[in-house]
């Protein structure tokens, strides 16, 4: 049996984060030692870490919570329990997996729009430094055609 700051060590996670989530019901309460101390299974560890990198994959406590509601899936199948048995289970993973992936390719859209809209503005400001740097033959400021941010966006210019 492993003391919270053990589990931390091993985690990456914090003894207060740890608390946190068994508080909020992310973690089941762990079994207590006599004086109260929290104590911690090698299987716990193993759940932790795996509820460490969906967190990491970017998913809410709410969807990790979900997720882990039935127990660790991976470590049933460890221990001999057949995958048909574990079919709802799997199956609201995926559920839950999928729709997560649909959120971070739409974030990702949005990221390379804002990104293209990036590189447009570092071109447009490299060219006024080079225009103001040594061409007086260009089009002034006053002379170029900036097009407007689309609606929604904030112009920043």
């Amino acid at each position: 049996m492993l003391t919270i700051s053990q589990v931390a060590e091993k985690t990456g996670l914090t003894p207060y984060t740890l608390r946190y989530y068994e508080k909020i019901g992310v973690l089941k309460v762990p079994k207590r030692r006599e004086g109260g101390a929290r104590t911690y299974s090698e299987s716990e560890v193993t759940l932790i870490q795996c509820l460490n990198g969906l967190k990491k994959l970017g998913m809410s406590l709410e969807e990790i919570t979900e997720f882990f509601r039935d127990g660790c899936v991976m470590e049933k199948i460890q221990q001999g329990e057949h995958p048909a048995n574990l079919t709802p289970s799997l199956n609201k993973r995926i559920t839950i997996l999928s729709k997560h992936l649909a959120g971070l390719e739409a974030k990702r859209q949005e990221l390379d729009h804002i990104i293209a809209l990036t590189q447009e503005r570092l071109a447009m400001y490299g060219e006024l430094v080079e225009e103001a740097a040594g061409s007086s033959h260009g089009q002034s400021l006053s002379e170029r055609q900036i097009t407007p941010a689309p609606k929604g966006k904030a112009a920043h210019r």
